[in-house]
């Protein structure tokens, strides 16, 4: 028998190439992703449109995840990972292209129907890929791919609201500056599909190591319902990407309310730069540490620490709350992949129908930032008690599964 490591599993079959691959949708969601945040500030100017109003940018792409999460499911079942990826690339960039006609009418609609189409894509393409991630190998070090793999989104935040304050924030002033980012994302999505094309994905090895994981866990039979773990990791799913939206959501206007003097340029910069950067040296660094600290471990003690940011925040301590928002980029960045990783370990069969379920509670992306911009309509400081209060179920799930394990 062949020695396991992170990308081989015991049979020997290396699984590095297609880990790359699906590595490659992670950084082309987290750029799709990145430009919202800066969507979010432009509309509020371009349409006159308030906090809460301007919330329905997140609104429109989460609603889009939970509307599509089960039949990505069924998609991801019925035709397999490779073509189901490729399935949501294609939509991806559909709902991309639909911004060149959505520039020319003066309406912020045309661009809300756009986003929910461009995230029923994304949708899918998460299905597929972080299963994938996590089903790459053995899975003693599912946490640890999932994060590295996220990573590559990470670099996808930097990059997002760099190409969206360049080309939307400060771009020439034609109806078609909102346009440029998007065509020249559906472009790069386009040849993404094609070369997925062209890649064989191991789906039959995935599959028979998810099916080995299952007995071995003992949960080959029975329903994901049955699993109480699986449960409350769904609810730390919704809290977390409630959380991480809306801290991104409202981040210019925080900074525009600590420091009026700041350009939409210099907010933007230090948006995806710092922020953003932070997001992603705490994903690369959240897998090294995975080698010596218990993955639950890690997500609790990083839940406690992004809940003490937010009390900053909330305090508004002028300069000291600000580089709490920043730092809790940092601290928010593992709890993603690694509260999916907790939830579908050991499902087996079930895995793809958990996948789909854990991409459904997204849907806290469309609850957190309306409400936090009707919080803080008129001090978005007030707002933050929302992700504050994620924050501490997700450190509650992390203590949860300490004990469990």
């Amino acid at each position: 028998m062949t020695d396991k490591t992170m990308f081989r599993n015991a049979k020997g079959v290396n699984y590095l190439v297609p880990f790359i691959l699906i590595a490659t949708l992670y950084l082309l969601w987290g750029l799709a992703h990145g430009m919202l945040d800066v969507l979010n500030k432009h509309f509020q100017e371009a349409f006159d449109m308030s906090k809460a109003q301007s919330g329905f940018v997140q609104f429109s792409v989460y609603i889009g995840y939970f509307a599509m999460s089960l039949p990505a499911g069924i998609i991801m079942r019925k035709i397999g990972y490779k073509r189901g990826l490729m399935t949501g690339l294609l939509l991806f960039a559909f709902g991309a292209l639909l911004f060149v006609p959505a520039s020319f009418i003066n309406s912020p609609y045309p661009f809300l129907v756009a986003l929910f189409i461009l995230a029923c894509g994304l949708c899918v393409i998460e299905n597929g890929a972080h299963p994938c991630a996590t089903g790459m190998g053995p899975e003693a070090y599912s946490e640890q791919r999932i994060n590295i793999a996220s990573a590559f989104n990470g670099i996808g935040w930097i990059v997002g609201p760099l190409l969206g304050t360049a080309l939307i924030l400060n771009g020439t002033g034609s109806d078609f500056d909102l346009a440029k980012p998007y065509v020249i994302v559906a472009t790069i999505v386009i040849v993404v599909a094609i070369a997925l094309a062209f890649v064989k994905l191991p789906e039959a090895e995935i599959e028979a190591d998810e099916k080995q994981n299952a007995i071995d866990a003992g949960t080959v039979t029975g329903s994901v319902w049955e699993h109480k773990l699986f449960i409350y990791a769904l609810i730390a799913q919704f809290f977390y990407v409630g959380a991480q939206t809306g801290v991104g959501s409202f981040f210019i206007n925080y900074a525009f309310e600590a420091d009026p003097t700041m350009t939409s340029k210099t907010a933007g910069l230090l948006l995806s730069v710092g922020c953003m950067g932070m997001f992603f040296v705490g994903r690369l660094l959240s897998s090294l540490f995975m080698k010596w600290i218990r993955p639950a471990i890690l997500l609790a003690v990083f839940g406690a620490l992004a809940s003490l940011c937010m009390v900053l925040v909330l305090l508004r301590l002028g300069t000291i709350s600000f580089i709490g928002l920043f730092l809790c980029y940092f601290f928010m960045a593992p709890m993603f992949p690694t509260i999916f990783a907790i939830g579908i370990k050991g499902m087996g069969i079930h895995t793809k129908n958990a996948s789909s379920l854990l991409v459904m509670t997204i849907v806290g992306g469309a609850v957190f930032p309306v409400c936090m911009g009707w919080i803080g309509q008129d001090d978005i400081a007030l707002g933050y008690i929302l992700p504050l209060i994620g924050f501490l179920f997700i450190t509650f799930f992390g203590l949860l599964h300490t004990r469990k394990a």
